[in-house]
C-alpha cells in the first residue's frame, strides 16, 4: 500500500517526529510547533532542524500547517500512516474491561436490551458516540406464494415456521401467467422451507443459474423480481446510537457538521451499510474523515468492529464514532474486546 512505502522512505529522524506530532496532536487537538518536539525527542537536535524535518513531512503530504506561522497536524493520510504503521494499541485496561464485562455479561438478560447497555456503555467509556447494528432475528420460511392481483401487480405470501405472516406487493415481469407463478413458488418452497429469508436470498441467484433448465425465463424473472423486491423494503437492521452529545464536548466542534451527522443518524440512512463495512474479516477497522462513506459528515473517524454468531457468520456491529483526534491506542482494544464479548454472549460460546 502506499502509505506502507510512505512509511519505508522515512528515517529514524522523520519517523520520530512524524510521530510525536501525531501523538501530541491526538492529545491536544492543537498544532504541534518545533519548540514543543525539541523537549522530547531522543537525539538533541535544533528547533530548525525539526522544522526542516516537519517541511519535508508536510511535502510528502503526512502533515499540514493550517497558518503560516502554526505548528503542524497530521493529514488524513498521516493519521491513516499513523494507525496502520505506527501505533501502539494496549491491552484494555482492567477498569474497561470489568466495565464491558458488566455491561454484557448478564447472560438472564433481553439481547436487545443487552445491546441498548453495550451502546451506553461504549459511550461512556470513549468519550464518543457509540454504534451498534444488530440484525432482526428472522424465524424459518414455511411457505412462500405468489398471488396475481392486476397484470402489474401481485403478492408475495410468506408464511414462517413460528406462524407469522408477511406479504408485500411487487410488480411482476409482464407475461407473467398462473403457471409461472406457480413454478416460481414451487421452485422457492422446495429450497427454502426450514431457511431464513437471508438465507434463501443469499443461494437464490446460484440456485436459479443452476436450475435455469428447470424454469423458464418468465418464472426466474418472478422469483428475481419478487424477492428483490422484498428485500429493497425490508428492514433486518436495528441501529443503536448512544452518546450523540458528546461529538458536541469538543470546542472546536463544527456545529453544522455535527447536525448533519445527527441528522443521517435520525434517518438512518444505509444501516445495511454499516455492516458491510465489516465483512472484509474479523477485526478492528479504521476509517477516518472522507474514507468513512457511511455518513455525509467528514471530519469524522469510525472504529468498528464485527460480532459473529456460533457459526462464525457476521451478524452484527459495534462502533464508536468521534473527531478525528480519536484515542485509537485505547479505543481500538475496547471495541475489539466489546466485540468479541458480545459475539460469545449471544452465541452462547464460553471465554
Amino acid at each position: 500500500m502506499a502509505e506502507h512505502r510512505l512509511l519505508s522512505e522515512l528515517n529514524d529522524r522523520s519517523r520520530e517526529v512524524f510521530r510525536k506530532v501525531v501523538e501530541a496532536y491526538l492529545e491536544t487537538g492543537e498544532p504541534v510547533g518545533s519548540r514543543t518536539l525539541t523537549r522530547g525527542l531522543s537525539e538533541k537536535v535544533s528547533a530548525a532542524t525539526i522544522r526542516n524535518v516537519m517541511q519535508d513531512l508536510e511535502y510528502l503530504g503526512l502533515l499540514d500547517s493550517p497558518h503560516i506561522s502554526a505548528g503542524r497536524l497530521p493529514t488524513q493520510l498521516g493519521l491513516r500512516l499513523f494507525v496502520d504503521g505506527l501505533m501502539e494499541a494496549g491491552p484494555v485496561t482492567d477498569t474497561d474491561r470489568s466495565a464491558i464485562e458488566e455491561t454484557v455479561g448478564h447472560h438472564h438478560s433481553d439481547p436487545a436490551e443487552m445491546l441498548d447497555r453495550v451502546g451506553g456503555a461504549l459511550s461512556a467509556l470513549t468519550h464518543g458516540a457509540s454504534l451498534v447494528l444488530t440484525t432482526k432475528q428472522e424465524a424459518p420460511l414455511r411457505h412462500i406464494e405468489f398471488v396475481s392481483l392486476a397484470t402489474d401487480r401481485a403478492l408475495v405470501v410468506l408464511v414462517f415456521a413460528n406462524g407469522e405472516v408477511e406479504n408485500r406487493i411487487f410488480t411482476p415481469p409482464l407475461g407473467q401467467t398462473p403457471s409461472s407463478m406457480r413454478e416460481a413458488a414451487n421452485f422457492l418452497n422446495a429450497i427454502g422451507e426450514g431457511r431464513t429469508l437471508s438465507d434463501l436470498r443469499a443461494s437464490i441467484a446460484t440456485e436459479i443459474a443452476r436450475s435455469r433448465n428447470q424454469l423458464d425465463g418468465l418464472a426466474a424473472a418472478m422469483i428475481e423480481t419478487g424477492l428483490a423486491q422484498w428485500e429493497s423494503n425490508g428492514s433486518d437492521s436495528r441501529l443503536i446510537v448512544r452518546g450523540r452529545s458528546n461529538l458536541l464536548d469538543n470546542e472546536a466542534a463544527d456545529l453544522e457538521r455535527v447536525r448533519v451527522l445527527f441528522d443521517d443518524l435520525e434517518r438512518k440512512r444505509d444501516i445495511a451499510r454499516f455492516l458491510e463495512l465489516t465483512e472484509e474479516g474479523e477485526g478492528v477497522r479504521i476509517f477516518i474523515g472522507s474514507e468513512n462513506k457511511l455518513f455525509s459528515l467528514s471530519g469524522s473517524s469510525l472504529v468498528v468492529s464485527p460480532y459473529m454468531n456460533a457459526d462464525r457468520k457476521i451478524v452484527g456491529a459495534v462502533g464508536v464514532i468521534g473527531p478525528t483526534r480519536l484515542n485509537y491506542g485505547r479505543i481500538v482494544p475496547i471495541v475489539d474486546y466489546t466485540a468479541q464479548l458480545v459475539g460469545r454472549v449471544l452465541s452462547g460460546r464460553k471465554g
